[in-house]
């Protein structure tokens, strides 16, 4: 996929510049093998930011041509990310029953934007998703959520496993989507503070996921095929939720 140029940090001196100067950055990476007083540097940065760089091999590097990205590329991301604690605290704080949108390692940037799209109608109030192993949040993102994005908080957390704990701490019911349930999801209270969580498009939800749920709830298939779109299936759950509390 191409990516604007203006989207695209090259090299590590011009990245840690961008970091300081306060960029919402996206995704990094970085070449494996890559060492230097330069790296430690712009490496300790990103921890401190909670950004997790991802570490390949230096033929991926060749989609770059003859940029001088000194084995580090990064991109910017077009919106600015919420710390999920201040969403939740905002939200106990206008008196609202919480309505979050989690997504397990959703790779596909359309279906993230469909999402995103669908979870703003629906009157959601936030979308998550962890750092490592999601879509790219990038043009396509926002052209596909119809520019959604810019209108619904987005999370963007190192640990899917210690979010889905705060939000149960928080007092809000976790349930989660996946075939291997036995309990329909019009049969699940949604009226509830609540986080939905919605798993990829090819291997479905992580085990923490499955494990740490409250409830599991799965959409009923009566064809051949075995599994919806997680773009159609997650607005078929949201559009639940709306149902129940009458939005």
């Amino acid at each position: 996929m191409r990516q604007n140029t203006s989207d695209v940090i090259y090299g590590i001196r011009p990245l840690i510049e961008a970091i300081n100067s306060g960029k919402e950055i996206d995704k990094v990476i970085v070449k494996k093998g890559l060492s230097g007083e330069l790296v430690q540097e712009l490496m300790s940065l990103l921890r401190s930011r909670g950004i997790v760089p991802q570490y390949v091999p230096s033929e991926k590097f060749g989609q770059f041509g003859q940029r001088n990205h000194q084995g580090v590329v990064a991109y910017i991301s077009p919106v600015d990310f919420e710390p999920i604690e201040e969403v939740v605290a905002r939200l106990w704080e206008e008196g609202k029953t919480p309505f979050i949108v989690i997504l397990d390692s959703v790779t596909d940037v359309r279906n993230f934007g469909a999402i995103v799209r669908s979870a703003e109608c629906a009157g959601a109030h936030a979308v998550v998703f962890p750092s490592k192993g999601s879509a790219r949040i990038g043009a396509d993102a926002v052209k596909t959520s119809a520019g959604a994005i810019h209108h619904m908080p987005i999370c963007r957390v190192n640990s899917l496993k210690s979010t889905i704990s705060f939000l149960q701490l928080s007092g809000l019911k976790v349930v989660a989507a996946t075939e291997k349930a036995s309990k329909l999801y019009t049969q699940s209270s949604m009226t509830d503070p609540l986080a939905i969580i919605m798993g990829s498009e090819d291997s479905g939800l992580s085990d923490n996921a499955l494990k740490m749920a409250d409830e599991l709830i799965t959409i009923p298939i009566n064809g051949k095929i075995s599994s919806l779109n997680v773009s159609v299936a997650s607005a078929l759950i949201m559009y639940e939720v709306v149902r129940q509390r009458g939005l």
